[in-house]
């Protein structure tokens, strides 16, 4: 079975060399507009391609506010700071998701709470969410939740929406409001996914956006805020510019800030490739349907598709084998012939740093982390 896939995937892609799992596709306006922004002098977090790329972002998701940032870790940061996650508070968050997640979480000096993953979506379970909250938590008489061993506030809860399948986000959101706790999207994959034809990311208070090297647009490093709350957005923005005082030629400070603003020669590149953006995805669910029709030929393995009401953005190709020993089987084999098929994040809650943190039941989260494979899923197949 791992031979036939190793072979299936090296008919798709370029055999000269090893086969990524995900590389950028540089085919637009790069050059032009880096030499532009290079000509300009403003190469920092002050220009006009970092004011293009926010008005450029709301464009594309019909949001009121985008700001950006150096990095999809550091949009996640400020978020849920601005949203009122504090010192000692709790915060919702599922167990399979990237580190950078719930480091999040823990720069704000609050705790995650791991929650389970619905197979369907592979993001936060309602079922799970509402379960737990249910059972361990009140709402005291200021309005807020509060867990109940611990006597600790819930100050939001952050799904995921994993490889860029969107998660059960109106679900998650009518329990979220039900308990009073404000809801933040980790898009961080999932740029151009949508949930009943509403780009996903733009459902709770906030929503962040990756765009890392490997996402499916890349600014080399960044991220975005969105929100409809123009407080948040003001606050976000005056926080990722040091808390900086506007002023012409002061350099006064009212709080502490963070130097998180966008590069305006990042924002550049972010602008070429957000216009291709289209082009992208159209190919990326090519790619997903070749790989959909070719393991319906082999029933050892799952493919993970976009669930219903969504269009997914195909980030990542994603597969579940029978067992853990089948999955570890095709990874030796797939990398050994220089394809980089990648297993799913060690689970957060197993973390030496995260072990002892609250979590629900987690049989989903060990399930896929036991099978699941990422396959190449770059936009230049042949």
């Amino acid at each position: 079975m791992s031979k036939e896939i190793i072979e299936f995937i090296k008919s798709l892609y370029d055999e000269s060399g090893t086969i990524s799992l995900h590389e950028p596709v540089f085919n637009g306006n790069e050059k032009k507009y880096i030499t532009d922004c290079i000509d300009s002098t403003f190469v920092s977090s002050i220009g006009k391609y970092v004011d293009l790329f926010e008005e450029n972002i709301c464009e594309l998701t019909n949001s009121s506010y985008a700001v950006a940032v150096v990095n999809g870790t550091s949009a996640l940061h400020i978020a849920l700071k601005v949203c009122g996650v504090n010192t000692n508070d709790l915060v919702l968050t599922q167990a399979l998701s990237f580190v950078a997640t719930s480091n999040a979480i823990t720069y704000c000096g609050a705790n995650p709470i791991f929650i389970d993953v619905d197979l369907e979506t592979l993001g936060l379970s309602p079922d799970s969410l509402s379960d737990f909250l249910q059972t361990q938590t009140q709402i005291r008489n200021d309005g807020f939740c509060y867990h109940k061993s611990t006597g600790k506030k819930i100050s939001a809860c952050v799904p995921m929406h994993t490889f860029g399948f969107p998660c059960k986000i109106e679900s998650l959101v009518h329990i979220c409001n039900e308990y009073n706790i404000p809801l933040i999207e980790d898009a961080a994959e999932a740029v151009g996914s949508l949930y009943k034809g509403k780009h996903v990311g733009t459902f709770g208070k906030c929503g962040t956006y990756s765009f890392n090297g490997n996402k499916i647009i890349t600014s080399g490093g960044g991220g975005v805020i969105l929100t409809n709350d123009v407080n948040i957005a003001r606050q976000a923005k005056h926080l990722t510019t040091v808390a900086k005082v506007p002023h012409q030629w002061k350099f006064e400070h009212d709080e502490i800030g963070y130097n998180f603003r966008m590069p305006n020669i990042n924002a550049a590149l972010a602008c070429a490739q957000i216009e291709q953006l289209d082009q992208f995805i159209a190919f990326k669910r090519k790619l997903a349907k070749k790989y959909h029709d070719f393991f319906e030929t082999i029933p050892e393995v799952k493919v993970i598709k976009e669930p219903d009401n969504s269009r997914s953005n195909y980030w990542l190709n994603t597969i579940l084998f029978s067992g853990e020993i089948q999955k570890e089987t095709f990874l030796h084999e797939a990398n050994k012939s220089g394809i980089m098929a990648r297993p799913a994040w060690e689970l957060l809650s197993s973390l030496s740093f995260y072990k002892n943190c609250l979590k629900s039941q987690l049989p989903n989260s060990h399930l896929v982390y036991d099978r699941l494979v990422s396959l190449p899923s770059s936009v230049s197949i042949k």
